[in-house]
């Protein structure tokens, strides 16, 4: 028979393995909560980081707490923490139980309960349950119950205590050590002055491209005046041959006669012409 709670009672544990669910009702803009677990020295605080079972960290080096994760069922979602309670250092004396949402307040959170199970029986019906009513609604973190030592054995207690500033700060109080290096809100302005000059590093200029330019015209080469009579072209880049000399009187090559430059032979006679001389 499942024994009821209420805020701030207790009931003694016979198991000696338990298992707290975590239990919610999800929907359209209801925020995803996480469970997680703190064990306590004997001084009410943790011994060092290593005590804060959650999602980051979710089994204790002592293997004896440990999360089981989140599954659906039916309409409801669950998270869940398992301790072996027959096995915890005698150092330990409370295992708080904690509900968190990520920075989301508690009072969109529907139907929200732990319930406890003894895990060495499947399918029993829960030990006992607790219906968790935030106090402002305001709160994002929330103590659901803690398993504590009394004698012997163990007890659970109903608690239902918030925290407005997150898992984080729960830890916090705990003990727990929390990485503050987060930026602050307002960045540290500069003091005027003059603006440092960073100092730069000479780039190797890139090689020169060549210069594809066409080459500068060359004026025209003027065409050699053509021989008069016939005379050949000199060839091309060799220079021209000078004219032979004419001698007087030789034939011209090319059937013109060449002038006379001396007198004539007064006893020259020209010969006789036409046939009309032979034989007289």
């Amino acid at each position: 028979m499942t024994h009821a709670m209420l805020k701030g009672s207790n009931v003694p544990l016979e198991a000696t393995t338990v298992r707290a669910v975590l239990r919610w009702t999800p929907g359209q803009g209801i925020p995803d909560v996480d469970a997680s677990a703190l064990l306590l020295g004997l001084d009410g605080r943790v011994r060092s980081d290593e005590d804060f079972v959650f999602y980051n960290q979710p089994r204790h080096p002592s293997g004896k707490v440990w999360r089981l994760g989140k599954k659906r069922v039916a309409e409801h979602l669950t998270d869940t923490i398992q301790t072996d309670l027959g096995g915890v250092e005698s150092g330990v004396g409370r295992i708080l139980l904690v509900a968190s949402a990520d920075g989301v307040a508690f009072d969109r959170v529907r139907s929200l309960c732990i319930l406890l199970y003894d895990a060495a029986v499947a399918d029993a019906e829960p030990l006992a349950s607790f219906e968790i009513k935030p106090e402002t609604g305001q709160e994002t973190a929330l103590i659901c119950g803690e398993l504590y030592r009394r004698g012997e054995g163990w007890k659970f207690r109903a608690l239902g205590e918030g925290y407005s500033n997150g898992l984080k700060g729960l830890a916090t109080d705990f003990g727990i050590s929390v990485d503050e290096s987060e930026e602050p809100d307002t960045p540290e302005q500069p003091v005027p002055g003059p603006r440092p000059v960073p100092p730069t590093t000479a780039q190797p200029l890139p090689p020169e491209q060549p210069t594809y330019a066409r080459p500068p015209q060359q004026p025209p080469a003027t065409a050699a005046a053509q021989p008069a009579y016939g005379y050949p072209e000199p060839a091309y880049g060799y220079p021209q041959q000078p004219a032979p000399a004419v001698t007087a009187g030789a034939p011209s090559g090319y059937g013109y006669p060449q002038p006379v430059t001396t007198a004539p032979d007064p006893e020259f006679r020209l010969p006789p012409q036409g046939p009309q001389f032979i034989g007289r």
